[in-house]
């Protein structure tokens, strides 16, 4: 019962103020000048004031609010180390039981470090969770807040927290605890193919060890050296990207005896590797509609250099007129296809034939440098079918068909094959998906017998229009139609020679996303995507093994043609090992070298300075000389606000003053003929006086 009084005037406080001010003044002044009868004319005043005021007792009935304990329970990856998760489990239960016995308390449980965002699993943010479980709870009810982690907290504030009550931190784990760890210092996110990189890395032990360790140094999952590595100092590396694009650098140590975890003895560096320009040698047979196409193709292209020779004047052309001077300059045959000819990574005869301008032994020269891992590519015109053809020399070894004669100068909509709808040069081609094609005709053919390699799309009368073929470590492309400059002039719409074309260039200089056979997999948060391009029906499921050693297995299902998809979410995060058949791929699934794992040691410092700052503790669960999960928890008082909040072997939380209103009795003093008989009696006993 809360009994308490309130005034309710019968009329506004001016007008009581106006009324009353007077006559209080009258009954002032008799009383100082002693009148007859001034004492009752005041105690009927007052008697009047006391009605007008209309006093009236209040008893509320309220009932008392709990305070709100916030219990914080680490559930990052971190906690799974060693007997971490079985001390949490058994810290949790005991807490939960003896907090269970107090009804002034209201106990919420929130577990961190569990979400599936890759963001949020970067770091432990314990008081992110916290401020969560306080946001709809007032200052004054909040009881205090008890942590249950490993104490690798990364958001802990380096003073008290947002609320006024005790912070006390439970450390699961033991304090003699070790680790050694490795990672990188300087790891650049871009380095060129074939060039070596410099790198730097560091060992770093918890018992500030000295002395060597080997480093097994792994590019793309594939060992390439054993470093010799000193504890605690920084240590330079050197490495080769193998090739364009996404490059995993991974360095391991082994695990020492004793040794908290081997999570962290390894470190990965993503590197994109960056190709240096490429060298395409683009050699005309003669000037024709169609040669520009290739050279402004060429020279758009920001990582090709491109060097071009027309033959304009072939050596039977002889007029007389003295070389000195012509305004042509000789064709560097020598230069070219003996001294530099392994310089470029590609070689483009477009409409070339065989005129005596190179000598017979350099065709031998490039059917060698395709062979030991060159690429060629033949743009044939009529001169491929007529008697002066490279194929009747001795280049015809590496040609991937021969021609017959036959040049068919007939319309017709250049088409994919059933093998060119899965190849990763001709798939998904602008305008391939209707039929006829959303692209140009063009109207001639070369023909051929015998092709070798894929015949990846068919001219007239179904004869092969574009092969790409594997002749020993090179690639061989042949287009056996000279009209693709149709496309580029927009004759009847025209046609994507931009996007055909530098496929074809690409995949001769084995650009790796145009591989027929290719398994890719990358890390979306903590989701592990898996892509398989394959020119077989159906490559069968993924098989994969976690950072945990663990084996799963995932399904791939057809995406378009020679495309196959496949995902699973997560739970860890490292680096994945995919593999399909003969392939193999890596992948890292969330944050790299994420702070979690770069220190893994308990640590009762980092929660020190917010615990003191709010009179709360930070101790162990386990005992120092405990070998085992056995925990030890401390006993739980309320205190006062004012009161201290923890000692040797106990923990204390707030209890709070907030109540809620559940009802009001109201008495009023003047009511009713009570009031009105002591309103009575004073005029009455004043009105006696004064007639006497």
């Amino acid at each position: 019962m809360n009994w308490s009084i309130s005034f309710e005037p019968l009329i506004s406080w001016p007008l009581l103020a106006l009324a009353l001010v007077p006559l209080a003044l009258l009954a002032l002044v008799g009383l100082w000048f002693r009148q007859r009868g001034s004492v009752f004319r005041f105690i009927a005043l007052l008697a009047l004031a006391a009605a007008l005021f209309n006093p009236v007792f209040l008893n509320e009935e309220r009932e008392p609010l709990k305070s709100v304990v916030a219990l914080v329970v680490d559930r990052s990856q971190s906690q799974d180390i060693g007997d971490r998760t079985k001390q949490t489990d058994e810290a949790l239960a005991g807490l939960q039981q003896r907090l269970g016995r107090f009804k002034q308390f209201d106990v919420r449980v929130v577990e961190a470090g569990k979400s599936e965002a890759a963001e949020e699993r970067t770091e432990t943010r314990l008081f992110g969770a916290l401020e969560g479980a306080f946001r709809d709870v007032p200052p004054s009810r909040i009881g205090g807040a008890i942590m249950i982690t490993d104490g690798e907290v990364h958001d802990a504030p380096p003073g008290a927290p947002d609320f006024n009550a005790p912070l006390h931190a439970l450390i699961t784990g033991n304090d003699h605890e070790k680790d050694r760890r490795i990672r990188f210092e300087n790891a650049p996110r871009f380095g060129l193919v074939g060039k070596p990189l410099d790198m730097t890395y560091r060992v770093i032990s918890t018992e500030n060890e000295t002395g060597p360790v080997d480093v097994r140094v792994s590019v793309n999952g594939e060992q390439v050296a054993v470093e010799h590595a000193t504890v605690g100092q920084a240590m330079p590396l050197q490495v080769t990207i193998p090739g364009a694009g996404r490059n995993i650098v991974e360095l391991a140590i082994d695990r020492e005896p004793g040794e908290l975890t081997d999570t962290n003895n390894r470190a990965i560096a993503l590197i994109d590797g960056i190709r240096e320009n490429l060298r395409v040698l683009l050699v005309s047979g003669e000037p024709h509609a169609g040669e520009r196409t290739w050279r402004n193709l060429l020279k758009s292209d920001a990582s090709v250099d491109l060097v071009h020779f027309t033959i304009l004047r072939p050596p039977e052309k002889q007029d007389g007129t003295p070389i000195n001077e012509l305004s042509l300059i000789a064709f560097p045959t020598r230069e070219l296809f003996v001294e530099k000819i392994k310089d470029f990574d590609l070689i483009i005869f477009d409409r070339y034939q065989h005129r005596d301008v190179l000598p017979i032994l350099y065709y031998d020269y490039i059917s060698e440098y395709v062979e030991k891992g060159g690429a060629l590519l033949i743009a044939a015109g009529p001169e491929y079918a007529g008697e002066s053809s490279i194929a009747r020399t001795p280049l015809m070894s590496a040609l991937p068909a021969m021609p017959t004669g036959e040049v068919v100068d007939k319309a017709f909509y250049p088409r994919l094959t059933e093998l060119g709808q899965r190849h990763p040069v001709t798939r998904g081609l602008d305008g391939s998906a209707t039929e006829p094609p959303h692209w140009s005709r063009w109207f001639r053919t070369i023909g051929v017998q015998n092709p070798e390699g894929a015949v990846v799309m068919k001219g007239a009368d179904n004869r092969p229009l574009l092969l790409l073929d594997r002749k020993g470590e090179g690639r061989v492309g042949m287009l056996l139609s000279d009209q693709g400059w149709l496309w580029a002039r927009g004759f009847e719409g025209g046609g994507p020679h931009v996007q055909l074309y530098r496929r074809i260039a690409h995949w001769l200089m084995k650009e790796p996303e145009l591989e027929e056979e290719r398994l890719t997999a990358d890390g979306r948060g903590m989701v592990l995507e898996i892509r398989r391009q394959t020119m077989a029906d159906d490559p069968g499921p993924a098989q994969i093994i976690t950072p945990s050693g663990k084996t799963l297995t995932v399904k791939l299902d057809k995406s378009e043609p020679g495309v196959f998809l496949g995902s699973v979410e997560t739970s860890e995060i490292g680096l994945y090992q995919v593999a399909n058949g003969d392939l193999t791929a890596l992948a890292h699934v969330g944050p790299v070298n994420a702070p979690e794992f770069a220190d893994v040691i308990s640590t009762e410092s980092r929660l020190k300075a917010p615990a003191e700052a709010t009179g709360g503790s930070v101790r162990r669960l386990a005992s120092s000389t405990a070998l085992g999960s056995d925990v030890t928890l401390p006993s739980i008082v309320p205190v006062r606000s004012a009161g201290a909040a923890s000692g040797n072997d106990w923990i204390g939380l707030r209890t709070t003053d907030d109540s809620v209103l559940k009802a009001v009795s109201r008495v009023p003093l003047f009511g009713g003929f009570l009031g009105l008989g002591l309103l009575l009696l004073a005029m009455g006993s004043m009105w006696y006086r004064e007639g006497r």
